[in-house]
């Protein structure tokens, strides 16, 4: 009597769904504003408040909305998304650290997931082939506690690396089980399937993390200054993997997450394009998908059916048990104490993105049920809770053993960035380098911009052109949600108006650019560089980007025992190592010696951390750097210690020398003030 009751009353509250394109897209809007926000108030994650939201306005709640062709369409290009995302955050150079970890620990959370779950599901009643798939969902994890450990400073850690290494490893294994279940239950599964999928799998997944990242180098290098054009790119990007993965018949969604991993490669995690994708995807595409997957669930089902709540505590049960056993083992193995293995379990047991994605292809094709589908988003419910909970208790007290780790960022170099802007169309690439750096250390970027009084009033168009181009640098440190306060200034000099402003604002470091060489007189009395460099109490990093920052592959640091030694060192080491990780570059250290009386072991000596290779060769510095120079570097020298009143040029014959050996790789010399 009851059931019959509710069961018309809620349909009976909305007469019909809204039909209207503009009502339909401001519900959708509303709902996408307002239910993150009411949740993330009582400390839960606003993705279980977009679901739960898609159950109260979909056809089995109020019935405002129907899962009609339109929601299906957008809920499949959230789904998409949201898969391209995952990859974004799971780069392959995380497998270069700790990788057998990485490897032990990606096999074990695929692998007891899959024992277990498939025993579970089999056990309350399921068919093999859902028992399987519903396991390849406890198998995968979303890294939805990213954010806390970022927070907690520990994201360079042995168990970070180990974790992430493991997450791209359970996930392709997870997706790659979809794609059979799938087939097997089409009944597609046979000995010609098998020879085509594998040999067309290993050249479609070959074609695009080699293919992709050369392509999209090109395309920066030659489209790199305009931003629309980057983005569709990246878009494009995603729908033409996501289809090659259909041609080769596997989901889609294989397609997008290996798009995400090869994209991720070329495109620095704190560039302004990565921040419109993340931008993008996480407040319009994604909310999508979210609310079209809560439109699947029915909640009168765990009234009508008591089996679903025996399917959803199961599900909760099988999901956490089979991620702590992993976690458990693996770091017992690797000798973790109890902190770091709390932290691999907290990161690893978030259910979202994967499971969401092969739940919604499995209930498509009806292979699950609204029971899988209700359990499912009981499990994302219960594990997205206690995933940062965890992630935050035990990455709080792991933070002081893993201190000495974890100091990659530059320190305070990066506190408020100063950078004169006068042309922005050859200066986005040192924009983007201060961003960077501003990044790094959650600071403030300053540009700045420099009219020289000459007696006479400045015209009113050069003070329009002054705002233009501080308004640009703002507009992009913006895009980039770095924090930023641009400064007009009116000077006698350019060179004194820059250390004056720096000064004033306490500025960190300076930002110039530099055009490869130097004229005669700026030889022989030094020009603005020089005078920049000769006033700064800051270090100034001169700098010369032929091609897009975004392109570069390698640091290469290139000193001499001498220059080793210098008390200022260790911070070029630092700041080496910051660019390489924000670029997603290797890192190459390079000493060169040109007497042998001056070879020096700076390992040995304590100058160099012993968890650093160095290359070490005899010879003229110039010859033997300009050798070993690959295009898309990124080349690292050290200024000469400036003298105050030195009036020849500071840079010298060796950057000059280089550059023009050189002249399409990205250079960037140190200096560093006298203490």
């Amino acid at each position: 009597m009851n059931i019959d009751v509710m069961n018309f009353f809620l349909p009976a509250v909305v007469s019909a769904p809204i039909k209207e394109p503009v009502p339909v897209f401001l519900t959708i809007l509303g709902i996408m504003l307002v239910a993150p926000l009411l949740f993330e108030k009582i400390r839960l994650p606003g993705i279980v408040g977009l679901i739960l939201a898609g159950v109260i306005v979909g056809p089995n709640g109020l019935g405002l909305l129907a899962r009609d062709s339109t929601i299906e369409l957008l809920g499949t290009v959230g789904l998409l998304f949201l898969m391209f995302m995952a990859g974004l955050e799971t780069s392959l150079d995380d497998m270069k650290y700790n990788a057998d970890k990485a490897l032990i620990f990606g096999v074990l959370t695929f692998a007891v997931p899959m024992v277990l779950g498939t025993g579970a599901m089999l056990a309350i009643g399921y068919e093999f082939l859902p028992s399987v798939l519903v396991a390849s969902c406890f198998a995968s994890h979303t890294l939805l506690a990213l954010p806390v450990v970022s927070k907690l400073g520990i994201m360079r850690s042995q168990v970070l690396t180990t974790t992430l290494g493991g997450t791209l490893i359970t996930n392709i294994l997870a997706l790659l089980v979809l794609a059979v279940v799938v087939r097997a239950h089409q009944g597609n599964l046979t000995l010609q399937f098998w020879l085509f999928l594998i040999p067309s799998l290993i050249i479609y997944t070959f074609l695009t993390l080699w293919g992709v990242p050369r392509v999209g180098k090109w395309f920066f290098r030659k489209f790199g200054h305009d931003e629309g054009a980057e983005f569709t790119f990246v878009l494009a990007t995603l729908f033409v993997v996501s289809y090659g993965a259909d041609v080769v018949q596997i989901e889609p969604i294989i397609g997008a997450f290996l798009a995400g991993v090869a994209i991720t490669q070329i495109i620095p995690q704190l560039s302004p394009l990565m921040n419109r994708i993340q931008f993008i995807g996480n407040t319009l595409f994604v909310p999508f998908f979210l609310i079209s997957v809560g439109m699947l669930v029915n909640p009168m089902i765990l009234i009508q059916e008591p089996k679903s709540l025996i399917v959803s505590g199961v599900m909760v049960t099988v999901a956490i048990i089979s991620k702590y056993i992993p976690a458990w083992g693996a770091g017992k193995l690797f000798g973790f104490n109890k902190n770091r293995i709390m932290v691999m379990f907290g990161l690893s047991v978030a259910q979202a993105a994967s499971t969401l994605a092969a739940i919604t292809v499995a209930y498509n094709i009806k292979l699950v049920d609204q029971l899988t589908v209700n359990g499912t988003i009981a499990m994302i419910l219960v594990t997205c809770i206690a995933s940062p909970w965890v992630t935050a208790r035990w990455g709080e007290k792991m933070k002081p053993e893993d201190a000495n780790t974890q100091k990659t960022e530059v320190g305070k170099l990066g506190d408020r960035v100063l950078i004169p802007v006068a042309n922005p169309n050859t200066e986005d690439n040192l924009l983007q380098l201060a961003i960077i750096l501003t990044k790094s250390s959650a600071g403030t970027l300053l540009p700045l911009h420099i009219l020289i009084e000459e007696g006479e009033p400045i015209s009113p168009a050069d003070k329009t052109r002054q705002n233009q181009l501080l308004d640009n640098a703002e507009m992009i440190a913006h895009a980039a949600v770095t924090k930023v306060l641009p400064i007009g200034r009116i000077d006698e000099s350019i060179d004194k108006g820059i250390a004056r402003v720096a000064a004033e604002q306490q500025a960190s470091v300076i930002v110039c650019g530099w055009k490869g060489y130097s004229t005669y007189e700026e030889n022989l009395f030094g020009g603005v560089i020089d005078k920049i460099v000769q006033r700064s109490s800051v270090p100034v990093l001169v700098s010369r980007f032929p091609l897009p920052i975004e392109h570069t592959s390698r640091v290469f640091l290139a000193f001499t025992a001498q220059q080793a030694k210098a008390s200022t060192f260790p911070q070029s080491i630092k700041l080496a190592k910051t660019l390489a990780i924000e670029l997603k570059a290797s890192l190459q250290l390079l000493q060169v010696v040109s007497n042998k009386r001056l070879d020096v072991d700076l390992i040995a000596a304590g100058l160099i951390p012993e968890d650093m290779s160095i290359q070490k060769l005899r010879g003229n510095f110039v010859k033997e750097v300009s050798r070993l120079l690959q295009s898309n570097d990124l080349l690292l020298l050290n200024g000469s210690v400036v003298q105050k009143g030195q009036m020849f040029s500071l840079l010298g014959h060796v950057p000059e020398a280089i550059a023009h050996n050189h002249p399409k790789v990205a250079m960037m010399i140190v200096y560093f003030p006298q203490s």
